[in-house]
């Protein structure tokens, strides 16, 4: 039997974590977050398969090819958020579950209240925001409960 993979997009400057306002997103660098998720995901019995691009077209190729061989999508779209149709429509050809994720709780900031709107959440089964890096831990935790649900269903 073969490990469900996981696939974790990242989105534009998130490469640049570490250096980007700090202030914001932390110290760690996208690599410690990939190595945080893979030592996460490793005992779970889950694949990860993590990539990061500047380009939202490359990211719309990513997920249609993975269309039929991924159990699940853990995407931070980060500014194609708010921005991206084209995103949401390509994750709508999924038939497993998505978590959207985002480093900050976009409504503790007033000025920058465009950030509210996101073209991801209406196709996502579920959101985390607000945790920083550590997000991505319980994007992964989330994603095996939902792919091995703890509870019976009602």
């Amino acid at each position: 039997m073969t490990q469900p993979i996981i696939l974790c997009l990242n989105g534009p400057n998130l490469n640049m974590l570490g250096v980007r306002e700090p202030e914001l997103y932390g110290r760690s660098t996208l690599t410690d977050v990939e190595a945080a998720v893979r030592r996460k995901a490793e005992p779970l019995g889950l694949d990860i398969d993590f990539r990061q691009s500047n380009h939202e077209g490359e990211l719309v190729t990513w997920i249609q090819e993975a269309h039929g061989n991924i159990s699940g999508v853990i995407i931070n779209p980060a500014a194609y958020t708010h921005t991206s149709i084209a995103i949401a429509d390509a994750l709508r050809i999924l038939t497993v579950p998505i978590i959207e994720l985002h480093f900050n709780n976009s409504y503790r900031y007033a000025d920058r209240a465009f950030r509210q709107l996101s073209h991801v959440r209406p196709v996502a089964t579920g959101v985390i925001f607000g945790f920083g890096a550590a997000g991505y831990i319980n994007a992964v935790e989330a994603m095996y409960n939902i792919l091995n649900p703890p509870f019976e269903k009602a």
